[in-house]
């Protein structure tokens, strides 16, 4: 997992991306759309950019969600209470769930660049609320 962020902020770095920016999201037990949300659930970044993940409230986590990430990047899961920060280095779309409030609908969704994964993305099945959460958030892509 740290190796994966180690790895894209490296690229990063040797791929000359200048002005990179820092993204915020909230792992939070209540949000705008209710509850066990990231907020927000939906970012638009570029490669290069650093996605930060808040514990804001307690027992949250971070993992990718299989077939929702890019070619080349390595899956990635976090302990509970854990800042975390991913470097995204390829275009596509990331899909990240909460692992204990994934079927209560706790996921989000990181456009970077082309969406070039979308197809696999959309092929993935999802638990619980997370299927409705997932749609609306891929709705948002573009």
């Amino acid at each position: 997992m740290f190796k994966t962020v180690m790895v894209a902020a490296a690229f990063a770095l040797t791929a000359g991306v200048t002005g990179a920016e820092t993204i915020e999201i909230q792992m939070m037990n209540r949000g705008e759309v209710g509850a066990m949300v990231f907020e927000p659930a939906f970012v638009k970044a570029n490669p290069g950019d650093v996605i930060r993940f808040l514990p804001t409230d307690k027992g949250h986590n971070v993992e990718s969600i299989k077939g929702m990430l890019p070619e080349g990047v390595e899956a990635f899961k976090t302990g509970f209470d854990k800042e975390f920060e991913l470097t995204v280095g390829e275009a596509g779309v990331y899909g990240i769930k909460c692992t204990p409030h994934y079927a209560m609908g706790m996921v989000a969704l990181v456009q970077v660049g082309e969406p070039v994964n979308l197809a696999d993305a959309n092929e993935v099945k999802h638990k619980g609320k997370a299927k409705s959460r997932m749609a609306d958030l891929i709705a948002q892509i573009e």
